[in-house]
């Protein structure tokens, strides 16, 4: 009877242990479908916070302002938040250091259109004396041998050309007083920018002077080249004219072109 009543009682306790043991188990379920539920809650406000415009519109800033957003690890349902940057240096020499470049790139870009402008308008005057040149050769080789029609057509022509090369000598004169002012300007920024402490600036623009310089006065060795080889011209042309005087008859002198009796 004793031994009945332990059987008894050992199958109670085992039938309640397996009771625990179910109940338990189905805690542990129930904690494991809350668990994929709140991981799969945070998957959806992940991707609703992804697809949102607010999402968008921060994927567009630029990769700096990216840097500094929170960003969310959902991996492990955990929050990760970097440090923030550190803020830059916005002291008084800072400033005046950063404006300081900005007006040497200003003066940069003056002082390479000024020179852009010089450089052709002295090319352009160059070719107009090379084109006078050319003509006035001509003239010299046909002094004698071309009807008074002829030679006031060809007159005309040097005429119209010389009027050219004096506007290409003004438009050289006024881009060259626009050069000066950018050699001027670049030579303050240049100081200025090396006594804020911008010496890579400062470096940079005096190179740019120089190379500058180095092409102006390039081109205007040409020009001035020109203008001799103009002149030297010009001295034959009234030497030939002076040979074809004294080689024809006094009362021949009123046949000649008033074009050849002219001072220049």
């Amino acid at each position: 009877m004793q031994a009945f009543r332990n059987c008894g009682l050992c199958a109670s306790g085992n039938l309640l242990k397996g009771r625990t043991d179910f109940l338990v188990a189905r805690r542990n379920m129930s904690v494991l479908r809350l668990s994929a539920a709140c991981v799969q809650l945070l998957k959806d406000k992940t991707n609703v916070f992804c697809s949102s415009p607010v999402h968008q519109r921060l994927l567009r800033l630029p990769k700096v302002a990216r840097s500094k957003a929170v960003a969310f690890s959902v991996g492990s349902g955990l929050c990760a938040v970097p440090f923030t940057q550190q803020v830059e240096n916005l002291s008084h020499e800072s400033l005046i250091r950063r404006a300081s470049c900005l007006v040497t790139d200003s003066a940069n870009t003056y002082l390479s259109q000024t020179t852009l402008a010089l450089v052709d308008a002295h090319t352009q005057y160059a070719k107009a004396l090379h084109t006078l040149i050319a003509l006035q050769k001509r003239y010299i080789t046909s002094i004698g041998k071309l009807t008074p029609s002829e030679e006031d057509s060809i007159w005309q022509v040097i005429i119209g050309q010389r009027v050219e090369v004096s506007d290409r000598l003004e438009e050289c004169k006024r881009f060259e007083s626009n050069w000066m002012n950018a050699i001027h300007i670049c030579e303050l920024s240049a100081e200025a920018a090396y006594n804020s402490g911008a010496e890579h600036a400062c470096t940079a623009t005096k190179t740019n002077l120089q190379a500058a310089q180095s092409k102006v006065e390039e081109i205007r060795k040409i020009s001035r080249e020109a203008k001799k080889k103009l002149a030297e011209t010009k001295a034959e042309e009234i030497q030939r004219m002076a040979e074809y005087v004294s080689s024809i008859d006094i009362n021949d002198l009123e046949d000649i072109p008033e074009a050849y009796l002219r001072e220049d």
